[in-house]
């Protein structure tokens, strides 16, 4: 095995035949920081470390920067994941599913001829009745069934609850259960965590969905700050950038992020609604 290396440093150049065939030349190749969503984290433009970060796209990866892993019980019962992060600092995450039931139900649909833009989906979504029916979006049934629709129905049936009867229905029902989910994450996470998480940070493609991040922030109860959504790519090229000597650690990275960004910020509202609608979804996930 070869020796570790940490993130944001030269780590060699090109060689030859690739500066050859690139036509960049015999350029700095550089450690970034891991994967994608390793770089997106470190892309948040954050205050300071009491915040919780989501990234989110198809699939969903929730979790704090610390500076030690939690290694403990209750983390494992959680079943959460210890990562190794920039400047010595440790991502303490959990996967949670995320678009994938509505993406999944959108190429049903577009197979059945009816094709919808986002934007008339969140108007879809902000129409139907909230909270009708709820699920659990990493429950097994919904890993990669024939039909999503019906698997959504199947699941609210099962359950006891109003089983969607339109697409509108469908997406509400998802939309609502993501933040949900969200919430129910989010707490298992203070429980853990070393300091109180004042704000969630929301990076990726998922982080333009509006509605969903104002959901979001409802069910929390908590700031929601969006963007930017090209995270993974803005965090590569600061990694770089801390490599080469531009900027000298994390901090500095966030700092000149957060004066190049201008993330949204969605306050919490309706909070007594979502609380009641939690311990709905609280109870029909028990089942």
């Amino acid at each position: 095995m070869p020796d570790i290396i940490n993130p944001g440093i030269v780590i060699g150049s090109l060689t030859d035949d690739l500066a050859e065939e690139s036509g960049l030349g015999k350029v700095s190749v550089v450690a970034v920081a891991g994967h994608d969503t390793g770089s997106a984290i470190a892309a948040i433009p954050a205050e300071n470390e009491r915040f919780a970060y989501l990234s989110s796209g198809t699939w969903s990866l929730m979790g704090i920067e610390v500076k030690d892993p939690i290694i403990s019980d209750a983390s494992f019962d959680m079943n959460f994941t210890n990562e190794g992060g920039v400047d010595g600092t440790t991502r303490f995450l959990k996967n949670i599913t995320g678009m994938w039931l509505l993406e999944q139900c959108r190429k049903e649909w577009e197979k059945e001829g009816t094709t919808y833009s986002y934007p008339i989906i969140v108007e879809m979504a902000s129409a139907a009745e909230g909270f009708k029916c709820l699920v659990d979006p990493d429950d097994a049934s919904f890993a990669n069934p024939h039909s999503m629709t019906n698997a959504i129905k199947d699941y609210c049936s099962a359950t006891g609850q109003h089983v969607p009867v339109n697409h509108a229905e469908v997406i509400r029902c998802i939309f609502d259960s993501l933040a949900l989910k969200y919430r129910f994450v989010l707490d298992k996470l203070q429980q853990v965590a070393p300091f109180k998480i004042e704000k969630l940070h929301i990076i990726g493609g998922g982080s333009q969905n509006n509605l969903l991040n104002q959901f979001t922030a409802n069910a929390i109860g908590m700031p929601v700050v969006a963007g930017p959504s090209e995270a993974t790519a803005i965090g590569n090229i600061m990694m770089q950038a801390k490599a080469l000597g531009a900027v000298a650690d994390l901090a500095a990275m966030r700092n000149v992020i957060s004066h190049s960004v201008t993330p949204a910020v969605f306050a919490p509202k309706e909070t007594e609604a979502w609380n009641e609608a939690f311990k709905k979804y609280l109870t029909i996930v028990k089942q």
